[in-house]
Order: C-alpha cells, then structure tokens, then sequence
C-alpha cells in the first residue's frame, strides 16, 4: 500500500488515538461456527469503494457511515458497487487478552458494520501479518486467528491483508540474505490468515496485498486469495496507471471467478487526470477483469466522474460471468488494441490511445485481422452509446490518453 517509511507519522497518531480509545473491556468474540456449506466469494471482480485514496489516514467512523450514505445516494449501489472498505489506521491497542480493540475514531465497528449491512451494502477492513501495519497500527502477527475471529464477530465481509512491516520485521530478520526463504514466511503467512478467515465459518473476501511479489498469481489462487495486488501502488497519473496496465500482460490466464488479478484500486476522480484519462483507466480495469474499488471524494462527485463510474455498460464488461481477462493483442507505435472475449460469444475490444492526439491527417488503422476477426464487425460505442460499425483498415482519431471502447455482440471469426 503506502512505503513502509510511512510507519514514523502514524506513530504520532497511534499515542493520540490510544488515548482515548474505546473502553477497555475485552469485547465478547463470537463468530459463527465454521461450515463446509460456506458461500463463494468474489464469482465477479468485487467491486466497491475504499478509504485511503481520499481519506488516507484520517478515515472515521462518520466518514464511512457517510460514504455508505453517498454510494446509495448517487446510484453507485444500484450500479454494482457494493463493498465499502476501510483501509488503515482504524486500529487501536490489544487488551491484556490479546484481543485488538479499534481506537476513537471508530467507538463501536460492530454497530458500524450494522450501519452499512443496513443500507444493502457490505463492508470492509484492513490489516497486515506483520506487527505493524503501513501506517503503524497492530498488525495481526502472532494474533491472527484471534483477528478472524473478532472480523466475523463484528461482520466484517473483506479483509485487505498488507505486507509492510511483515518484511523488515520477519522476513528480514529470519531469513536475512536469503530471498526464497523469505518468499516462503510470505506465503505461509498469508496462508496462515486465510485458514483464520476460513475456520470462521463467514464469508470474507481475502485481498492480498504484497505488491505482486513472487508471481503471487501463480500460487494465490490455491491459497484461498479472492483478489491479489500484481504491482506497487497506483497513482492518480496517467503515466503510473499506463505503466500497470501494461505490467498485466501475460496474466490473464491467473484470472476467473473466484480469483482476480488486482492492479490497484481506481483513481477515477482523483489528482488531476483529465477527463479522457479517466474514462480510459476505468475502461482498461474493466477489460482487465479488475475490481472495481473507487477512492473518490464521494459527496462532491462531479457528474462526469459519476457517469463514469456508474456506465454500466462498461461494468458489465468488468462483470462479465465468463470471467475471463482480456489481453492486448497487439500495438502500433503509441496505440494499443485490447480485446476480451464475453459470455454468449461476444468480445470487447478497446483501442488505446497512450500517446498524442492522432489526426485524420494519419489517423489510426484498426487491423481486424489481427483480431482473429473477419469482415464489418457491428457493435456499440459503450462511452457514446451509439452503433458503430468496425471494418478492416478503418481509419480512427483518438484524442490523447483516450479509449474507443466497443462491444461487439456477434463477431464475425476470421476464417
């Protein structure tokens, strides 16, 4: 998530909060039985909103309530968005018993969860296997069934799981100089933490955050991870974004229902993208099978940030029950062509503008050959809404960092 630098300004904030946070007495921990009837998770991208971006360390329990309040407000539940997720600095201390209690800006988290389960949405939380989180806080080190426990007993639906001080604290220490041994503590912690969430018999989507270290993709999935970072941090900059998108290359086959690769929350709305550049980010992640986590300033959405987020034309992309994650099939100088193969035969493709403006003067060629397509291909403008209709060679103009972003619903399959 954020450097690990970032341990020396929570520790200012940890005194504080500690201080004054909630009464001391142990809470009573009971979860629900562990069953082998348990629901699946994350059968499509999960898809929600997340504390950090906007908030960062400052989240409150009014913030959440809030943000619950806004996303049924703006149309984001009816849409698909159904996880509201707070990220660090929610922790307080652990008791004399070892049971981790939250700290004053969040009094009672289970009367919170009550508060967003009541609005139909779900909710979610953050921690680390280390002793500390990014920003500080406890971690779940050496408490970690303890933490499951205490997750279910409150109702909580998603656990993002960060590496941070897991790093120089263990891996480091126990295995300095060595770096597969350390690959491996990494991975038996979060395999420790995902037979806690499992043994308590709830439902919680299990996001791993260790920034893709060790082809996380390819050994997640039998661990139990619903969702796995595959890079460092995103930023609300095309540059940083363009670079993740094309570190996904070659991972589409980690991907399905039920476990998804993640290149980081969304910035939608965030920094000083321009409204191009957000329309493309949110376009890729939904061809990247992404999940789909805003981190926008909720109550002050403007509108075209809102008809991004909410086309769900688009997230039905994203959503799609086929569950499988496209791929760039090819590029030309500054220009990339996706394509995603959907349910019932259908396929998305999306061609990416990475560089300057292309004029009618040389405008880009779509080469639907190399598509494995044959012929005039009709199919629908997903951000116009209009019908197009793409043939070989056709010349398009695309603005600077823009997407065309086409459904087609019956392809006609080069021969």
């Amino acid at each position: 998530m954020r450097a690990f630098a970032s341990l020396s300004f929570a520790a200012l904030a940890l005194t504080a909060f500690s201080a004054v946070s909630q009464t001391p007495t142990t809470p009573k921990v009971t979860a629900p039985k562990a069953s082998l009837a348990t629901p699946q998770v994350a059968q499509t991208p999960p898809m929600g909103w997340n504390s950090w971006n906007f908030f960062f360390g400052k989240v409150t329990d009014k913030n959440i309530r809030d943000s619950a309040d806004q996303i049924v407000s703006t149309g984001m539940k009816d849409a698909g968005y159904v996880y509201v997720n707070i990220d660090d600095t929610w922790e307080g201390e652990r008791d004399a018993s070892g049971v981790l209690h939250t700290n004053a800006k969040f009094p009672d988290m289970k009367a919170l969860a009550d508060y967003v389960h009541s609005k139909g949405l779900k909710i979610g939380i953050y921690s680390g296997p280390g002793p500390k989180t990014c920003a500080g806080y406890a971690g779940s080190l050496g408490h970690e069934e303890q933490d499951a426990q205490l997750y279910a007993s409150w109702g909580i639906d998603y656990l993002k799981y960060d590496l941070c001080s897991f790093i120089p604290e263990v891996m480091e220490k126990q295995a300095p100089n060595d770096k597969a041994a350390q690959m491996k503590l990494m991975i038996a912690a979060y395999d420790k933490m995902d037979k806690a969430l499992k043994a308590t018999g709830r439902p919680i989507v299990y996001s791993l955050c260790q920034y893709g270290w060790d082809a996380v993709w390819e050994w997640a999935p039998a661990l139990g991870g619903n969702l796995w970072r595959t890079t460092g941090d995103v930023q609300p900059d095309w540059d940083r974004i363009y670079a993740i998108v094309s570190q996904q290359e070659g991972l589409e086959r980690y991907a399905g229902p039920g476990h998804w690769n993640d290149p980081d929350m969304l910035e939608v709305g965030n920094g000083k993208l321009s409204l191009a550049e957000n329309r493309t980010h949110f376009s890729l992640w939904a061809m990247l099978a992404a999940p789909l986590l805003a981190g926008n300033d909720l109550p002050n959405m403007k509108p075209e940030i809102k008809a991004i987020l909410t086309n769900r034309e688009v997230i039905a992309i994203d959503q799609d029950r086929l569950g499988k994650q496209g791929a760039r099939v090819y590029s030309e100088g500054e220009v990339d062509v996706w394509a995603r193969p959907l349910a019932g035969g259908a396929v998305a493709i999306a061609v990416v503008n990475a560089g300057s403006d292309r004029y009618a003067t040389h405008p880009f060629h779509l080469n639907l050959r190399k598509l494995s397509l044959d012929g005039s291909q009709t199919g629908k403008d997903l951000w116009t809404g209009k019908t197009v209709e793409l043939t070989e060679n056709m010349p398009l103009e695309l603005a600077s960092h823009d997407v065309l972003l086409v459904r087609v619903d019956a392809p006609k399959a080069a021969k």
